[in-house]
């Protein structure tokens, strides 16, 4: 983290970023996860819940004439400057949900909405390795649509049901530092990759 930060550069945003909840959970430790990242990050940072629940999946027969909720996600989308992921690990991989996001914000070919904006990846879980699979599954897939994903530092945090006090907040100091070394990490990678108008 400290040779992040010394590199650091100054903040030209604000940027808004999309936020990307793998879970559908109404409880989910991913939510309250990206939550705590959302407060955790720089004032430069305009936060975006971006809904994807709803998605009808992806089908290209359908391209020709997309449904609703297909056009106003990808309009959604579009205009953001950076992409923030916290996901769960369902079967080592990302949950079918996230996934599906993925395919209709990438169609029509050539048009995909994820081009070339940065990211971060963050996994949760209530098990040791912290979602290590669908960590890398995801950012396999973000290889392929040219989304420039942060390396360094990696987040995959397990033991997340004992993350949480009773207010939603977290309750280790250690997880706490982490968790804004890698938000600011974040604004560093952002300030590199996103693309100004």
């Amino acid at each position: 983290m400290a040779i992040l930060k010394e590199k650091a550069l100054p903040m030209t945003g604000p940027y808004t970023v999309g936020v990307f909840v793998g879970s559908l959970r109404k409880d989910s430790l991913n939510r309250k996860l990206a939550k705590a990242l959302v407060e955790l990050a720089p004032s430069e940072f305009k936060f975006e819940f971006v809904d994807i629940a709803a998605l009808p999946h992806y089908n290209e027969d359908e391209d020709a004439d997309p449904p609703a909720a297909w056009k106003e996600f990808r309009e959604k989308v579009k205009p953001l400057d950076a992409l923030l992921f916290v996901t769960p690990e369902y079967n080592r991989s990302v949950p079918g949900v996230l996934k599906n996001a993925l395919d209709v914000g990438s169609r029509p070919y050539g048009q995909s909405v994820w081009e070339g904006k940065p990211a971060a990846v963050v996994s949760a879980s209530p098990g040791g390795i912290g979602g290590f699979g669908a960590n890398h599954h995801l950012r396999q897939s973000l290889v392929f649509l040219n989304v420039p994903a942060m390396q360094q530092p990696e987040a995959y945090i397990g033991g997340a049901n004992k993350l949480f006090d009773e207010n939603g907040q977290i309750a280790n100091d250690g997880t706490r530092k982490f968790l804004h070394g890698f938000m600011d990490a974040f604004a560093h990678w952002v300030e590199l990759h996103a693309k100004r108008a």
